[in-house]
């Protein structure tokens, strides 16, 4: 299949689906979607989206608890221009149908670690899946737009496949659209688009345990690297201090930080507290701050999970506020109410990727790139809680003003080829595939996690280049498939983070380096 749109979306969360709304009325609009269209990491997300709508809350409140959050390697100009967005981007995600919870007539503002006020709009425990909803009814409601699910994603097209040598110093790489397969029939279809738009969230799966789907392999950073465009800040991998000890689950099941806004407080197997050990914060500190908490705690006692107590919240608040949670301990035999709940770090959140401007432009012509992908300059060293929402919306909103000017000069590449096959044959070998996968997401928690040394990484980075030589071998004579192409993405990212990470000598944020 040879398509032609104005407008290719890759990625079908909130950063996707808010600038196809933005961009439909003003020409054809292609989204596709790796898996089904409302399986993606913003239904996942819990907590909310940060924004500033009441006093005492101020902007500037909001923006100096990002730049403490990102340890000020944050870009000021982004952090300022996001969060004085912020307000008007929520009342439009209310115009398209997002419900948000209220009391007395006005918004329900939650508060979570690192934030001085209470700024946080949620919908129960479900604010994601939510917004997700909203967005997909209005999406689905448009005539100019196309929503292609269950398809993959396999490269961004390039000069490069025209024949050009193209190099990271090459000027002007333009990009023309991008190949997609079909994984039921292995067909790969040829889509032309004017302007191209990446949100294909984040990288989760390179690690053993993770909040994100499995759909979350790092595709839209991979691409655009091998395209020769630029990333950015890719050691910055967040985890989450608290999800669900349930060693058989996959994803990991989050306890969003809303619960210790709400008054739940992290213990040791004795039940004793001790994050006041670790910050004058305790429980409300940053994320980086808890999760390396929690994994020295974990470490000092030998165990492999510590307790959240959420039993001083009120019974009414657990019901109304935490259903979800509820429910899902409950499945394995915790009730929260009278019950401690165990809990351990896991890989959240990439705060580098795709690196962007103000108006969501990568350094490749014609690409976008918005949302957890992407490394705009808002989350520096570590994101701040309920900002990952708030970035997709207001980055997505941006880049659609940039689009819909450019479109107007932008023609077709009609010379692009279709993609060639020829010469490669079918893998009957998936433990290959599978066994490379395991031993990828077991080198990253070992030795690319929270606490890291120069001697991991240094070890790390020699394991990956055997995983990415056997990979790339096996990928040049295999008829392509999802399977691979996730696999070739992951050692992709898990290089760049490795990489980042040993360039930075210093402790900050994320980045946490011990001394041989």
């Amino acid at each position: 299949m040879r398509k032609k749109v104005d407008f290719l979306i890759i990625g079908s969360g909130i950063a996707g689906l808010s600038y196809a709304l933005k961009v439909a009325d003003h020409g054809s609009v292609l989204v596709v979607s790796k898996s089904k269209a409302a399986e993606t990491s913003t239904s996942y997300a819990q907590g909310g989206i940060a924004a500033v709508m009441y006093n005492p809350d101020t902007y500037e409140k909001h923006i100096q608890d990002t730049l403490i959050a990102g340890s000020y390697l944050n870009d000021e100009k982004i952090v300022r221009m996001t969060i004085s967005e912020s307000t008007d981007r929520i009342k439009e995600l209310i115009e398209w149908g997002t419900n948000f919870d209220m009391q007395n007539g006005k918004y329900d503002l939650a508060r979570e670690g690192g934030h001085s006020e209470k700024r946080v709009l949620h919908f129960q425990d479900k604010t994601g899946a939510e917004i997700q909803r909203a967005l997909l009814e209005a999406v689905r409601q448009h005539p100019n737009i196309e929503l292609l699910e269950n398809q993959f994603t396999v490269d961004i097209i390039t000069q490069h496949h025209l024949g050009v040598v193209v190099k990271r110093s090459t000027p002007d790489i333009q990009c023309y659209g991008a190949y997609i397969l079909c994984p039921e029939t292995g067909k790969v279809s040829t889509v032309l688009a004017k302007t191209t738009m990446i949100c294909t969230g984040g990288a989760g799966n390179v690690y053993q345990t993770t909040t994100n789907p499995k759909i979350a392999t790092g595709d839209g950073i991979a691409m655009v690297y091998r395209a020769k465009g630029a990333v950015d800040n890719m050691e910055f991998i967040q985890f989450h201090p608290t999800s669900l000890y349930n060693p058989k689950e996959r994803p990991s099941f989050l306890i969003t930080e809303a619960l210790r806004g709400a008054g739940a407080i992290l213990k040791d197997g004795n039940e004793k507290e001790f994050m006041q050990k670790y910050d004058k914060r305790k429980s409300l500190a940053p994320r980086d701050i808890v999760a390396r908490a929690i994994d020295n705690e974990m470490k000092l006692s030998g165990s492999e999970y510590v307790y959240l107590d959420a039993r001083r919240i009120p019974e009414n608040e657990i019901m109304n506020h935490f259903p979800t949670i509820y429910a899902k301990c409950l499945s394995i035999g915790i009730d929260i109410r009278k019950d401690l709940i165990p809990v351990v770090p896991v890989a959240h959140y990439i705060c580098g990727g795709i690196k962007t401007d103000e108006f969501g432009r990568s350094s490749i012509k014609n690409l976008y790139a918005s949302g957890e992908v992407t490394s705009t300059g808002l989350h520096g060293a570590n994101r701040l809680a309920s900002n990952s929402l708030l970035e997709a919306v207001v980055f997505s909103h941006r880049a659609s003003i940039d689009a819909i000017e450019k479109i107007k000069t932008i023609d077709f590449c009609d010379g692009i080829p279709d993609w060639n096959a020829d010469g490669t044959v079918t893998n009957e070998e998936m433990i290959l595939i599978t066994q490379s996968r395991k031993e990828l997401q077991s080198i990253m928690s070992n030795y690319v996690g929270i606490v890291r040394s120069e001697l991991r990484l240094n070890r790390a980075m020699t394991r990956l280049e055997m995983l990415y030589k056997e990979t790339e071998e096996l990928y040049e004579k295999s008829i392509v498939t999802e399977p691979i192409c996730e696999l070739r993405n992951m050692i992709k990212v898990a290089y760049l983070i490795t990489k980042f990470a040993l360039k930075r000598k210093e402790s900050i944020g994320l980045h946490y380096i011990i001394p041989n």
